[in-house]
């Protein structure tokens, strides 16, 4: 897609965001995005078939952006020079910190999340499902080859362990979020990462 292109479709993910989170996404019409951006419905059409496509498309992109973080190159030559565990714990803030940061950069899916845009259907909250469950499946492989590498505990069921840490991430987020907080706070971070990495570590 042409650069004029993507920014026009990025103008209108970023105005149909802020009006989903202001008015409801049930009360939130393409109609209304247009007025907001003085374009033509057809120019909306171009990108997206409907208001759902836009929540997906923003979906999408968070996924893409960490499963990035998550790349397995970049793990096997971390661990390549049988880093200490002080060293791990580092590589594990930094991985936490990135996945956060990337959802902070899209603060409406930690509100989908918690069903807190209203008028949103249960197909929208069966895909944002979905895009919860692979993340928690990057994690998993991480947590299964940390074992095979005898870092964590062979007794660790992974996918359990993703579950609980992705769930409880987003839920200090949420928090963090709803009191204000800064999220990204280096000591909350470094606190997260060492009490999970205090249950997984042998």
């Amino acid at each position: 897609m042409p650069p004029k292109g993507e920014r026009r479709k990025q103008q209108i993910v970023n105005t149909a965001k802020k009006m989903f989170i202001d008015k409801g996404f049930q009360s939130t019409h393409i109609g209304q995005v247009c007025e907001e951006l003085d374009i033509a419905r057809g120019t909306v059409y171009q990108y997206f078939r409907n208001k759902k496509e836009i929540l997906y498309a923003i979906l999408e992109v968070v996924l893409e952006k960490i499963e990035d973080i998550f790349d397995q190159d970049d793990f096997n030559e971390f661990f390549s020079g049988d880093p200490s565990t002080e060293k791990v714990l580092e590589f594990v803030n930094r991985r936490l910190s990135s996945c956060i940061s990337v959802l902070l950069s899209e603060p409406i899916v930690i509100k989908l999340i918690f069903k807190e845009i209203v008028g949103v259907d249960e197909e929208v909250n069966d895909r944002v499902g979905k895009a919860i469950s692979s993340i928690e499946k990057f994690v998993a492989h991480e947590i299964g080859e940390l074992m095979n590498r005898g870092i964590y505990k062979n007794t660790l069921d992974p996918k359990v362990t993703a579950t609980m840490m992705v769930g409880g991430v987003m839920l200090v987020m949420f928090e963090c979020d709803r009191t204000k907080q800064n999220v990204l706070d280096t000591n909350l971070i470094t606190s997260m990462a060492k009490y999970y990495l205090h249950g997984v570590l042998k």
